[in-house]
């Protein structure tokens, strides 16, 4: 059985035994929070427990490496989207150490994409890089979203590192 056919039949028992109603919560963020952080999957549970995040409390972002990279892409379509329809305030940009963005090879990626049938003249290099440096990265992600034309300058825009191990954070100045 597949990972998916799996989580179908978990679903359909926690729909069933009514296991949904301890996560009732509003659209709206109460701490009026978006977190942007790394989709990886160590960060899954230690991010929230981490931050005292419970369900209902933010807007958690998840995207490679927690990088904002596009003024005009998802995650920035994202942040704007909590900032004007469900109230956000604030902003935490939240990386992590050990990344696996961190000195991505998008040569390798490419060559990876070619071995599973992707074209050559379909893959963009400069769209697939990583970064060399978790605080560089975050304090850029950071300058993005702060920057941005469409942000309104009363919005809060911080950003923060993760030890992956401990899950404590340290502001980035």
């Amino acid at each position: 059985m597949s990972a998916i056919d799996d989580i179908i039949k978990f679903n359909s028992e926690f729909v069933a035994g009514e296991k949904y109603i301890p996560f009732a919560a509003e659209k709206f963020p109460r701490k009026k929070l978006a977190v942007v952080s790394c989709m990886d999957t160590r960060l899954t549970e230690l991010l929230p427990a981490a931050l005292n995040l419970k369900n209902g409390d933010a807007n958690i972002i998840k995207t490679a490496g927690a990088v904002v990279s596009h003024p005009r892409g998802g995650v920035m379509r994202s942040i704007l989207v909590a900032v004007y329809t469900l109230g956000v305030r604030e902003i935490m940009i939240v990386g992590h150490t050990g990344c696996g963005m961190r000195h991505l090879d998008p040569a390798d990626m490419a060559l990876r994409m070619h071995e599973r049938g992707v074209t050559a003249d379909a893959v963009e290099l400069e769209w697939l890089r990583g970064f060399d440096d978790e605080t560089e990265s975050v304090r850029a992600s950071v300058n993005l979203v702060r920057n941005h034309p469409l942000m309104p300058r009363d919005i809060t825009v911080r950003g923060f590192l993760m030890d992956i191990d401990t899950g404590k954070i340290i502001k980035i100045p």
